[in-house]
C-alpha cells in the first residue's frame, strides 16, 4: 500500500486531510498532512517533511509514498521536490480534492499507476458547469408569450 503526505500551505494541507478523513475515515495512518507556515522558513519546513516521510516509510505495508503539493514553484513543491527520490515517493503539485479522493482510492495499486490516477482524478475532478438557460425549461401552463422565456 502507497501512503499520501500531503504539502500545502497553511491551512490547504490539513483541511484537504480532514475532507478526505470525513469519506474515507479509515485511512488515517496513511495520509499525512503539512501545513506549511509562513513564519517558518523552507529549511524548518523541509526538516518536518523528512521526519514525516521516514515515518510514514517505516511502516511495513507502506511501499511508497505519494506527495501531493500544492503549487509548482512555490515553498511546499520546492520543499516537496528535495524529499522525492523518483522511485519509493513521486510528486504531483497542483493538489485538490478530486486528486486526493482518487489517490485514497487506489492507493494499493503501484506507485506509478498511482500517480496517473491521482493526475486524472485531479483533471478530471475539474469543469466548467453550465447554468441552464430559461430556454431548456420546461414552459409553465400559465405563460402568456409563447416567447417570453427566451433571452
Amino acid at each position: 500500500m502507497n501512503a499520501i503526505l500531503l504539502i500545502a500551505h497553511a491551512p490547504l494541507a490539513n483541511a484537504l486531510r480532514q475532507c478526505v478523513l470525513h469519506v474515507f475515515p479509515d485511512c488515517g495512518p496513511s495520509v499525512v498532512a503539512i501545513d506549511v507556515q509562513p513564519t517558518l522558513s523552507p529549511e524548518e519546513t523541509l526538516a518536518t517533511a523528512r521526519i514525516a516521510l521516514e515515518q510514514l516509510g517505516q511502516s511495513p505495508q507502506v511501499t511508497g509514498v505519494l506527495v501531493l503539493a500544492d503549487i509548482f514553484g512555490a515553498t511546499p513543491s520546492n520543499v516537496a521536490q528535495k524529499l522525492v527520490d523518483g522511485v519509493r515517493s513521486r510528486l504531483v503539485t497542483g493538489v485538490n480534492l478530486p486528486m486526493l479522493l482518487r489517490s485514497v482510492s487506489y492507493r494499493n495499486e503501484p506507485l506509478e499507476a498511482l500517480v496517473s490516477r491521482a493526475v486524472v482524478g485531479g483533471t478530471q475532478g475539474v469543469m466548467q458547469v453550465a447554468i441552464t438557460a430559461p430556454q431548456n425549461q420546461p414552459r409553465r401552463t400559465n405563460d402568456q408569450d409563447k416567447y417570453d422565456h427566451q433571452q
